[in-house]
């Protein structure tokens, strides 16, 4: 059975809300996002987000931008998140590991070899972003049998192609709570109680939301509606901002722990202990 579908299923079972935090791969180094990764894992993370980092982030505010442009200044790529999803799995990691990915980096892998790889490196579930649905039925054929979740992306805007979106899809629905590109927000999209009341009218899977989403607050607000929220430019922009301790092994613990903290008042508890 697929990690992300256990999680979902235990989570249902205590009345709690998945918190999925994202991260870019690589960003400022592959060993520090192991690190990063237990940290998250430590704090409450349910579900991890690995980005690929890419040049041309469409769906990207500048938070993520500077992110994907740092780790490709280390020569990441998609081969390298998906090896580090497994050295964090074969570390003691449970976490359920999504890949967010353009669909370019795809398509220069090749898609037989590209889903071999996915298996071999036990990711449960795959997030592209520029693969609109009608486009997606190749990719969501082999997902299917390698035992792989697409998950579709719906946006307040899709209105008449909701239902076409979210009802076959596996995993779970990603919701967008607001216009544009990601990036840290105060307010959403006016209508997004009932957009996400249509969303689940019409899945049989669970329900999360994402994009702006960066304080312990918002995060509790959208746990009363959904069933999982991510979290990704408020994260990244932590991680952003401790470089200079990371950097430095005489202070790596400190930025460690400042990033755990942030994420453990993200879940509502506090850590402010290893």
């Amino acid at each position: 059975m697929n990690r992300m579908d256990v999680t979902f299923d235990r989570l249902k079972g205590q009345n709690r809300t998945a918190l999925i935090p994202f991260l870019t791969c690589g960003d400022p180094s592959v060993e520090l996002t192991l690190d990063i990764i237990a940290e998250l894992e430590a704090a409450g993370a349910d579900i991890v987000e690995l980005g690929v980092p890419y040049s041309d982030p469409l769906a990207d505010g500048p938070v993520i931008q500077r992110a994907s442009q740092r780790a490709l200044k280390g020569h990441v790529t998609i081969r390298t998140c998906m090896e580090t999803a497994l050295r964090a799995r074969n570390a003691g990691s449970e976490l359920p590991f999504i890949l967010f990915t353009y669909y370019n980096p795809v398509l220069q892998m090749g898609l037989d070899v590209f889903f071999e790889e996915v298996i071999a490196h036990d990711i449960s579930g795959l997030i592209i972003p520029d693969l609109p649905i009608e486009e997606a039925g190749e990719i969501k054929r082999r997902a299917k049998e390698a035992g792989v979740h697409l998950i579709p992306l719906v946006a307040p805007t899709s209105h008449e192609r909701i239902s076409n979106i979210v009802s076959d899809a596996d995993g779970f629905i990603y919701c967008v709570s607001s216009l544009g590109v990601t990036g840290e927000r105060s307010d959403f999209y006016s209508g997004i109680n009932g957009f996400i009341e249509t969303v689940k009218k019409y899945s049989k899977v669970p329900v999360a939301i994402g994009f702006g989403i960066s304080s312990g607050e918002q995060v509790a607000r959208f746990s009363e509606i959904c069933d999982g929220v991510v979290v990704g430019s408020a994260i990244v922009r932590q991680i952003e901002a401790n470089i200079p301790l990371l950097e430095q092994e005489s202070t790596r613990e400190e930025g460690l722990l400042q990033i755990r903290q942030f994420v453990s008042q993200l879940k509502g508890t506090e850590l402010y202990e290893r």
